[in-house]
């Protein structure tokens, strides 16, 4: 009277699902140099770890006596897992069956996967691999019908997004749906030669009259400089790695705070290199990351974005052992001025460390926005307003550190002024209204015109000025509350690392994570 009869059937379906798409298709997926999703799963996460729900689900062919014959499984494969031991929720298309299209899904597992990382409050990994849309058109015709668009478990992938992180690898040519899904994440990775993202593929698009090929119209250089993605790499072990370094930064959810690991560097680290890494010269550039490396933890910044609105450089990494968002600017582009695509980018990352607790730090080198004709065409003051809303929304704890520049409107934007402020500036500090340089022949223009000798007279008028620009004169006034030694910044960051971490509280933030 036992059930072993339904125990082996249990067993021989959940292995006719493990054979995919059947042997051909699988070859075709490793000919094409990727991973099936069984693969790609067992490489995401903890080995043994995996827990599948639904895998029996598919299309079953039976007799006229009613024993299965065939079955071929949903393309959709999803369950809960480990990554470095904390659990996640998984969920991958598998490009085996009919190329991942939503029409062979069963779209119920996929609303699961995203209700089940929201209810369970756990991280939401997305391996996609497929259009997600309705498939072929043929669908049309076996069905009988269409249907007026709708987005099932759309409300829960939103929701996700302000409740738990949220990462999404695009590990296939990816349309549609399946494009969407993929940017509604916090963080986004494509691998280089083997995945392309378009809202609609090359056959469609050459209906418009316009030919292309999948890596010209969505390779993963176009969008990780669009900013449409996070990250580019070289190989999916590549995006696997990067996801779970992204993870490491984060708490399971708004309802946790980010972790500390154990100090693995000195927080009273002082690198001699520092007093030189600015030049005295303003005209000249220097290399933000070195300094970033020089008093950040070892080996611990995480960039993101950094083909996309490159004069802000953005990233996650760790003082003192404690996460946090890292912010600054990079004179190498538009001398680190604001566009309107850095301040898109400033947004969505002070977003990401408003939604879950991470501490900000800033180093700015901000000249103020982009001028000229193309900032005016690209809208750069409303992009840039907006990016200065996200700075004084901000009500995780802030620090700034002024390395050159400050100007203008967009040189406000290095903090909220109303709260704490708490900020350090190095010697090499530099603000104002309207940087020097340019603005003399216009302050001065009527004395200048008069004189006998303009050049002579306009050296005098820079040789006063600079000395009304010393930094020193700006903290006789209190108008900046400390100017340090460049080698304090690590021991002085490292603390207020240590002081903000109990300030942190969890919880939803007042309004709700974009993408």
């Amino acid at each position: 009277m036992s059930w072993e009869a339904e125990i082996a059937e249990l067993r021989r379906r959940e292995d006719m699902a493990r054979r995919m798409g059947g042997a051909d298709k699988i070859k075709r997926q490793h000919d094409g140099g990727k991973l099936t999703v069984r693969e790609r799963i067992d490489q995401m996460l903890d080995a043994g770890s995996f827990h599948e729900i639904g895998a029996i689900a598919g299309r079953a062919v039976y007799d006229a006596s009613g024993q299965l014959q065939d079955f071929s499984p949903t393309n959709f494969v999803f369950g809960r897992g480990r990554v470095d031991n904390r659990p996640v929720v998984v969920g991958g298309d598998d490009f085996t069956v009919r190329g991942g299209a939503a029409d062979a899904a069963i779209w119920q597992k996929q609303v699961m996967a995203e209700q089940m990382a929201l209810e369970l409050r756990i991280p939401m990994i997305r391996l996609v691999d497929g259009t997600g849309g309705g498939g072929s058109v043929k669908s049309l015709e076996m069905e009988g019908r269409t249907y007026v668009p709708l987005l099932p478990g759309w409300e829960h992938a939103v929701a996700n997004l302000s409740t738990v992180p949220v990462v999404a690898l695009a590990l296939g040519s990816v349309a549609g749906l399946g494009a969407a899904r993929t940017v509604t994440s916090h963080f986004s990775v494509m691998v280089e030669g083997i995945s392309q993202m378009f809202i609609a593929g090359p056959p469609v698009v050459a209906r418009t009259g316009v030919e292309m090929t999948k890596e010209e119209l969505g390779g993963s250089d176009i969008h990780a400089r669009a900013g449409a993605i996070d990250m580019a790499v070289a190989s999916e072990a590549e995006a696997f790695a990067a996801a779970k370094r992204f993870l490491s930064y984060l708490p399971q959810s708004v309802h946790e705070l980010p972790a500390r690991i154990a100090p693995q560097d000195n927080p009273n680290r002082r690198e001699d290199r520092l007093l030189s890494a600015i030049p005295r010269d303003r005209r000249r550039v220097y290399k933000t990351r070195d300094i970033l490396d020089a008093v950040l933890d070892e080996g611990s910044f995480f960039e993101m974005g950094r083909l996309y609105g490159r004069s802000a450089i953005t990233g996650l990494a760790r003082l003192d052992g404690w996460p946090v968002a890292v912010l600054a600017g990079d004179p190498y582009h538009y001398g680190g001025g604001w566009t309107a695509d850095a301040s898109h980018k400033i947004v969505r990352f002070i977003d990401l460390a408003e939604t879950f607790h991470l501490p900000v730090v800033h180093f700015v080198d901000i000249p103020g926005f982009l001028i000229g004709p193309e900032a005016e065409q690209s809208g750069t003051i409303r992009h840039g307003a907006r990016a200065l809303t996200a700075v004084y929304q901000a009500s995780v704890p802030w620090c700034s550190v002024i390395l050159r520049k400050a100007f203008g409107v967009a040189g406000a934007g290095h903090s909220n002024h109303t709260r704490l402020r708490y900020r350090y500036a190095w010697p090499s500090g530099d603000w104002g209204s309207l940087p020097l340089e340019g603005g003399i022949e216009a302050a001065y223009r009527a004395e200048l015109e008069k004189s006998d000798d303009p050049a002579a007279l306009l050296k005098d008028i820079e040789d006063r000025l600079n000395k009304v620009r010393s930094p020193f004169r700006t903290a006789e006034a209190f108008l900046v509350e400390e100017i340090i030694d460049p080698r304090d910044t690590r021991p002085l960051l490292c603390e207020f690392a240590n002081l903000a971490a109990p300030l942190r509280q969890t919880g939803f933030s007042t309004f709700g994570y974009r993408p």
